[in-house]
C-alpha cells in the first residue's frame, strides 16, 4: 500500500497537468478569437476599400462632368463677351448720333431765336423812333401853349389856341374843359353850371363880345381879343372859371370854358 506522501506528489502532478490543459485551452480559444477578429477586421478593410474606390470613382466622374460645364461655360461666356462688346459699340454710335441731333438741333434753336431776338430789337427800335416822335410832337405842341394874365389879372394856366391843343389839356387832367360854339344872336347857351351869349364877333379884327350869366348874374365881356383868357368867380366856394375864344368869324364863336376839378358837373353839360 503506497504512503501518504506518494499520493500526495500524484495530486500534485495530476493537479498541474490540469493546469497545463487549461492554459492551452485558453490559448487556443485566444488564438482562434484573434484569427476571426483579424479576419473580420480584413474583410471590413475590404469592403471600406472597395466603398472608397467607389466613392473616388464617383469624385471622378463628377470632375469630368463639371470640367465640361466649365467648358461649355467658357465658350458661352466668350460668346457673351463678344455680344457685349459689339452691343457697347452699337450703344456709342447711338450716343454719338444723339449728341450730334442735340447739337444740331440747338443750333437751329439758337439760329431762331437769335433771328427773333433781331426781330424784337428792330420793332424796339422802331417803338423808340415812334415814341421819339410822339415825344417831339408833344414838345411841340406844348410850345404852342403859353399861359398868360387874364382879365382879372390872375395868372391863367396853359392856354389853347386849337383844338388840338385843348386836347393836350384834357389828358393833363389838371382842370375840366367844356368845348363850345356860340352862334350870334342865339339864346344863352348852357356850358357846365354857367350860359353864354355871343353878342358881336369881329373876323377881322378877331374881337368878340358875349355875356357870362353865372349865379343869376350876367355879365357882360365887351370886345374882347381871341386867345384872351377870360376870368370870372362862381359859386359858393367861388371859384375861377375861365373861358377862351380860339375862333370868331361874322356870325359865330368857337372856344372852350375851364374849371376846377373839384367844381360841379351837370348831368347835361357837354364837355
Amino acid at each position: 500500500m503506497p504512503d501518504e506522501g506518494e499520493v500526495h506528489s500524484e495530486a500534485e502532478n495530476n493537479a498541474g497537468k490540469w493546469i497545463l490543459l487549461a492554459l492551452a485551452v485558453i490559448y487556443v480559444a485566444g488564438s482562434l478569437y484573434f484569427i476571426f477578429d483579424l479576419r473580420g477586421r480584413l474583410d471590413k478593410s475590404d469592403k471600406d476599400q472597395a466603398a472608397s474606390k467607389a466613392q473616388i470613382a464617383e469624385l471622378t466622374k463628377r470632375v469630368q462632368s463639371t470640367e465640361a460645364e466649365a467648358e461649355t461655360l467658357g465658350q458661352q461666356v466668350g460668346i457673351t463677351k463678344k455680344d457685349l462688346a459689339a452691343r457697347a459699340a452699337e450703344l456709342q454710335r447711338q450716343q454719338r448720333a444723339a449728341e450730334e441731333r442735340l447739337a444740331e438741333q440747338q443750333k437751329q434753336q439758337i439760329g431762331q431765336v437769335s433771328g427773333e431776338v433781331a426781330g424784337v430789337k428792330t420793332e424796339v427800335g422802331g417803338v423808340k423812333t415812334d415814341v421819339a416822335s410822339t415825344k417831339a410832337e408833344l414838345e411841340a405842341t406844348k410850345a404852342k401853349l403859353e399861359s398868360a394874365i387874364g382879365d382879372l389879372g390872375v395868372q391863367s394856366g396853359l392856354i389853347a389856341r386849337t383844338r388840338d391843343d385843348l386836347d393836350l389839356l384834357k389828358h393833363r387832367g389838371d382842370r375840366n374843359y367844356y368845348e363850345f360854339t356860340l352862334i350870334r344872336g342865339a339864346k344863352p347857351q348852357p356850358v357846365s353850371t354857367i350860359s353864354l351869349q355871343l353878342k358881336k364877333s369881329d373876323q377881322k379884327k378877331g374881337k368878340f363880345t358875349l355875356n357870362v350869366t353865372s349865379d343869376d348874374r350876367t355879365i357882360e365881356k365887351k370886345d374882347r381879343n381871341v386867345n384872351e383868357p377870360i376870368q370870372f368867380y362862381t359859386g359858393r366856394e367861388h371859384m375861377l372859371y375861365e373861358l377862351v375864344v380860339w375862333g370868331v368869324d361874322k356870325s359865330k364863336a368857337t372856344g372852350y370854358l375851364s374849371t376846377p376839378k373839384n367844381a360841379p358837373v351837370p348831368v347835361t353839360a357837354n364837355q
